[in-house]
């Protein structure tokens, strides 16, 4: 039987474990006592593995922070790390569907983490069952590591190094096939208002997520209303203006994508007080944001505007809210590879600050990066090209920030095939079930190549 045939057979029980998966709103909550991340990131946990303990593959629990299943035997490991936590959803953000009941419809599944990445996980388990019913000699211990943190900082990760050491070679089924060989730099800020008039102003559901939905209560006559009206409908955006008892609300609804393509989404941030600004309205903050955000995501007016031969900077406003008077919002800025945060900071040291606002930098992260050419990338590349047949896509580099920089001699590999939009970080995410299994045919592949190197 071709390994096609075998992932088929288990084509019933990956969805089974998919659905039982997405049905755990795994999103971060409040620590508890053995529940580091919350209870629901826990019970991911402890359910996956109990799928893994059934299947017969050695189980790890690594204080519920991150676990792992194991085959094989040797003193070379061959890491498949994935994560069990999700975003926020919400079915008012424009889902179809409960976000945390699996759908099928016409051969595709919706749902919270169907992509991101609890498909992936899934899909490595049907990998690593496939693996062994083919009775090759497995010299390496393959283990898939599942974290509950990912979204929100990776100390699961950081824990399960801290506690096991990195892996010998390995990849992270969270990014892209062919395989993700440079991942940006990441600058992570805040900004905060110094002055005011401002009454309310919350949006946002995740840093690293471009705001879908904004709401602001300013002073009644402080704006022009039909300007204002003008300039949302002017950009085809979905918007209440509400005159309450303390004065006028604006709700204002624009297009979640994830941060490092935030070109894909529509900022409400960006747009609620742009639009505010263009309508008269005179505040220092907005003057603060329209200098240092406006509408633009590549940075430019932060001065931090750059690019090299891989990709270009680009900057997402994720959340805001206003506490005690002030206004604060999240910065997530993900930099070029060949580039390094010290340079980046540099360029925004004249920009972050003034009477009306300041900037403060609250974490860097430093690019990956593996050559084309390293035994890891060809590998990898190898497994994909033999299990489609596409030959001309080669491996890229991304925005996006995945375990790959927690570990060593990992890359990101898969989940999305070239040029599909799963909706991650969005409403109505999804994966095709032929996709999902052509994963596991994938990740088949990818761990004998990983086996003979």
């Amino acid at each position: 039987m071709d390994v096609k045939s075998m992932v088929e057979g288990y084509r019933d029980e990956l969805l089974e474990r998919l659905g039982t998966l997405v049905s755990i709103n795994s999103v971060e909550g409040e620590p508890q006592e053995d529940a580091p991340f919350g209870p629901e990131p826990k019970r991911a946990l402890v359910t996956a593995l109990g799928m893994l303990e059934k299947d017969g593959f050695k189980t790890v629990n690594l204080d519920n922070y991150i676990g792992y299943g194991e085959m094989g035997e040797g003193d070379d490991i061959i890491g498949i790390v994935g994560h069990l936590d999700v975003v926020p959803a919400f079915k008012e953000d424009g889902w179809n569907t409960d976000p945390f009941e699996m759908v099928e419809k016409d051969g595709t599944l919706y749902g919270r983490g169907v992509s991101d990445d609890k498909g992936a996980v899934v899909a490595s388990m049907i990998a690593m069952k496939v693996v062994r019913d083919m009775g090759i000699p497995v010299k390496k211990r393959i283990r898939l590591i599942m974290g509950t943190n990912e979204e929100t900082g990776s100390k699961c990760l950081k824990h399960y190094v801290e506690k096991e050491g990195s892996v010998t070679l390995g990849f992270t089924p969270d990014g892209d096939f062919p395989g993700v060989h440079g991942e940006k730099g990441m600058v992570g800020a805040v900004y905060r208002s110094k002055r005011t008039g401002i009454r309310e102003i919350k949006g946002g559901t995740a840093k690293n997520v471009v705001c879908r939905n904004c709401t602001i209560l300013v002073d009644r006559c402080t704006f022009s209303k039909k300007k204002l009206e003008d300039y949302f409908n002017n950009n085809n955006l979905e918007f209440e203006i509400i005159e309450e008892e303390n004065g006028t609300r604006v709700n204002l609804q624009g297009v979640a994508a994830h941060a490092s393509m935030p070109e894909l989404g529509v900022n409400a941030i960006s747009y609620l007080l742009m639009g505010l600004k263009e309508a008269g309205f005179q505040d220092p903050f907005v003057d603060f944001y329209a200098s240092h955000f406006g509408l633009t995501t590549d940075g430019e007016k932060l001065g931090c505007k750059c690019s090299d031969e891989y990709g270009a900077l680009t900057l997402n406003n994720g959340v805001i809210a206003m506490e005690d008077g002030v206004i604060e919002g999240s910065v997530d800025i993900r930099f070029p590879v060949t580039l390094s945060s010290r340079k980046v900071v540099n360029m925004m040291k004249d920009r972050l600050e003034d009477e009306d606002g300041v900037v403060e930098i609250k974490h860097t992260a430093e690019p990956l990066f593996f050559a084309i050419d390293s035994p890891l990338v060809t590998s990898l590349l190898e497994a994909y090209q033999e299990v489609t047949g596409d030959m001309e896509t080669q491996p890229m580099t991304m925005g996006g920030g995945t375990y790959a920089k927690g570990i060593d001699n990992t890359i990101a590999f898969g989940c999305a095939f070239p040029g599909k939009d799963y909706h991650i970080h969005d409403a109505n995410e999804y994966v095709d079930i032929a996709e999902l299994l052509k994963q596991a045919e994938i990740y088949v592949a990818a761990i004998i190549k990983l086996l003979n190197v």
